[in-house]
């Protein structure tokens, strides 16, 4: 057997189904590498609260009632609610914040829903405040530091679950992706993460930036892994999510190892020009050839409105945002300024002192796209686009069972390399914001390391309910290579 901290989530449940660990034993182990807060990526860590659950997981293995993952730790991105541990979603406008109830997420990978897979929450992570940002220095709580390279970003805005299950101090983790936040983070800190198809796993406790773009995920250090909770996150949610699609629950572990003979894979020639660093495209490549040893076929494709991706999204995006985020003014929960005169005068200060810069800016972009003869040139423009780029994509498919490609440009940068340049943060977002649009599933799988041994992750992106098929495909190229299987330096 491994060292508890280098077990994968199959090999914990396997451990704890038969009585070879109790989820105690399991939890007492992680909660000691969670001393100092390495990389700064947890926000809230109650052990008592922690032991409790890991307690009543041994409970139900000894009863027979045990969910599928019962005691395996797991640790949600701070955008969830819970209501045993604080939620901040990053930002000084909800520090020290409680929610009565807890996400549904976080209810089906736990056990406080019928049927909860058993998992047991060792913490909150951190995030970009909002889960707005590409390299999680927007947190009012301080940077996630890189466990490859503590010198460089995580990735944003899930950088705190990135980090944490790639330095061991969780197995899995729950993250969101609105633009690339499970898959961009995924790839700087060498694991797996998917976003689903839209609407498949339910927003319900998800505090919102972009609602028609926010998709909950899990992030782990294989797809085996990712099959596991995916399928005990997902289901519909339709009394209480308006944004739930009514499709079932399925075990996405169930396929895992078809053959690959026959698939043919996209390559979309606007993700491999000029902006990609020659490191990232040759391990992408060489992944690519890896599919082909497996028997896919690569078939070339075009994405023509690739590069709209960006001015689309930093419309529809920061519109969305304006709107959600009204709601934290100070009067319900949350910061409330101290001195005010009026009520207009408090939520002016009690939203200055409570956002961060990054919010700011997206709220105010935001504002201004949706005013009065703006809206039409500007917001219904990009969302006509974001209708192309769906189309794009369907004609795309109509050539290819799964597209793949880059996860970012470049390999995670260096702290302060884009200081006072947001734009080039947007920018590194550009091969994950077309399929945010469209709506698809996609996810990033270790594909090798480029410069400065930094990991490189490969972009899989597959048509609407196909998260099985991507899935496989991944699963197979990590049966066929061992880059997830790399841990940074020391840990």
């Amino acid at each position: 057997m491994n060292s508890l901290h280098d077990m994968t989530v199959s090999e914990l449940a396997l451990a704890l189904k038969t009585k070879q660990l109790s989820a105690v034993e399991v939890a007492i182990g992680f909660l000691a590498r969670l001393g100092g807060n390495p990389h700064n990526a947890f926000l809230d860590i109650d052990s008592e609260v922690t032991l409790a659950q890991a307690q009543a997981s041994d409970a139900r293995l000894a009863a027979g009632t045990a969910g599928p993952l019962e005691g395996v730790p797991v640790g949600h991105k701070d955008v969830f609610v819970t209501r045993d541990f604080a939620t901040t979603a990053g930002s000084n406008i909800l520090a020290g914040y409680r929610s009565p109830f807890d996400a549904t997420l976080v209810q089906k990978l736990g056990a406080s829903a019928p049927g909860g897979a058993g998992m047991v929450t060792v913490g909150k992570l951190n995030c970009d405040e909002f889960a707005m940002g590409s390299a999680n220095e927007n947190s009012a709580f301080g940077k996630v530091t890189n466990p490859w390279d503590t010198a460089r970003v995580p990735g944003g805005s899930s950088g705190g679950s990135a980090a944490a299950v790639a330095a061991r101090l969780v197995p899995a983790a729950t993250g969101t992706d609105t633009g690339g936040s499970i898959r961009q983070p995924a790839s700087f800190c060498g694991i797996t993460g998917i976003k689903p198809t839209y609407g498949r796993a339910s927003r319900y406790g998800m505090i919102a930036y972009a609602s028609s773009l926010d998709q909950g995920g899990p992030m782990a250090r294989t797809a085996e892994d990712c099959a596991l909770l995916l399928s005990a996150m997902c289901g519909p949610d339709l009394d209480r999510d308006s944004t739930s699609l009514d499709v079932p629950t399925e075990d996405f572990t169930a396929s895992l190892n078809h053959s690959l003979e026959g698939l043919r894979i996209g390559v979309p020639k606007e993700f491999f020009g000029e902006g990609l660093h020659a490191d990232v495209r040759a391990a992408v490549d060489a992944a690519l050839r890896e599919y082909e040893k497996l028997g896919a076929k690569l078939v070339p494709i075009s994405l023509p409105r690739t590069e709209l991706s960006i001015p689309v999204y930093y419309i529809i995006a920061p519109a969305e945002a304006s709107s959600n985020l009204s709601r934290f003014d100070g009067v319900k929960f949350g910061h409330r300024a101290k001195d005010y005169t009026d009520l207009v005068d408090m939520y002016k200060k009690t939203r200055a002192e409570g956002f961060g810069n990054e919010v700011k800016r997206r709220i105010m972009t935001g504002a201004y796209v949706l005013s009065h003869g703006y809206y039409d040139a500007y917001y219904l423009q990009a969302q006509k686009i974001r209708r192309m780029i769906a189309d794009d994509f369907q004609k795309a498919f109509k050539e290819c069972d799964l597209i793949a490609g880059p996860v970012a440009p470049s390999v995670a940068w260096k702290f302060g390399d884009n200081a006072g340049d947001p734009v080039a943060d947007y920018l590194a977002d550009i091969f994950t914001l077309p399929a945010s649009l469209a709506g698809l599933p996609a996810m990033s799988v270790p594909a090798g390391f480029g410069a400065q041994g930094m990991p490189v992750g490969l972009q899989l992106i597959g048509n609407y309910f196909k998260e099985a098929q991507l899935l496989n495909a991944a699963h197979r190229l990590q049966q066929a290579t061992d880059f997830h299987l790399q841990k940074p330096a020391g840990v």
